[in-house]
């Protein structure tokens, strides 16, 4: 009877409403599982690093920010200059601390070289190229050695600032 289907029908609903929750609890699960995995990665690659775990808070009101904020500060041991990773590699270079807040700046030239064959070079933000998910890298050394697509770019070892060898990105052209 019509009075059987449309109870039948608000049980189905139930359900399909019940499975919807569900799978968006199960789909953060998995983006979380991920992003921890990212972060385990991480703390693999660079275990000879000390590493505090922080979250962004807050970027400048430009369209193109060049600075952010952490949630770890002084209070957290966070100080002045120091390098800033994710899990793609380096984010940054602290340039201001609070007792629980830290400003970070993304757009610093950076001492780079090519980890296959220790060409030195400059890498540096372009704003043309940001959105394409690209950074310009310059002044590399004029040698016999070839760089390659695929090649890593990593902060080199003559870096007053930043530390050796943390990944930057990838050569995607020469």
């Amino acid at each position: 009877t019509l009075k059987e289907v449309r109870a039948e029908n608000k049980k189905l609903q139930e359900q399909v409403d019940s499975l919807v929750i569900e799978n968006n609890n199960l789909q953060q699960e998995r983006y979380e599982l991920e992003r921890l995995q990212e972060l385990y990665q991480l703390d693999q690659s660079y275990s000879d690093y000390k590493k505090t775990a922080a979250h962004v808070i807050g970027n400048d009101s430009g369209n193109w920010f060049s600075t952010f904020t952490i949630d770890k500060g002084s209070n957290d041991g966070i100080a002045k200059d120091m390098n800033v990773m994710a899990g793609s590699g380096l984010v940054g270079i602290v340039t201001d601390v609070g007792p629980a807040w830290a400003k970070v700046d993304d757009s610093s030239n950076v001492s780079g070289m090519v980890l296959s064959t220790s060409d030195r070079c400059v890498v540096s933000g372009d704003l043309s190229l940001m959105s394409d998910g690209q950074i310009r890298f310059s002044q590399m050394e004029n040698n016999d050695n070839t760089v390659s697509v695929g090649d890593q770019i990593v902060t080199s070892y003559i870096s007053d600032k930043y530390l050796q060898g943390i990944l930057i990105g990838y050569v995607s052209e020469v």
